[in-house]
């Protein structure tokens, strides 16, 4: 079986996330560094209130072969959409939860 090119499955569920841009005067921006492997997901802009709008939706990087999930502010979970795209669980570490309490989940400790 061939090995699922990892950046570019990250860059097209990232890309699909995008998709849902928001109408009330803020963005959704993609950020992908594929030399060094670093892809985000940044929601930016003013609210209709005027407040600031800043923070990294989604922050996935790959490392020594791994998919390590930063950080995840989305509902489905970007975990599930690359456990749906045919990675295995073993190349995914979730990087937002501490090296103890890894080795309770089903995923890399990293």
């Amino acid at each position: 079986m061939e090995r699922v090119n990892y950046p570019q499955l990250i860059q097209d569920i990232l890309k699909n996330h995008s998709a849902n841009d928001l109408a009330n005067g803020t963005e959704i921006q993609l950020l992908f560094d594929t030399e060094r492997h670093h892809y985000q997901v940044l929601h930016i802009g003013w609210t209709q209130q005027r407040k600031r709008v800043y923070g990294i939706v989604i922050h996935v990087d790959i490392k020594e072969n791994f998919i390590w999930v930063q950080r995840d502010g989305t509902e489905i979970g970007i975990a599930n959409e690359l456990l749906e795209a045919g990675v295995p669980k073993q190349d995914i570490v979730l990087g937002f939860h501490s090296p103890y309490k890894r080795q309770f989940t089903e995923f890399a400790m990293g």
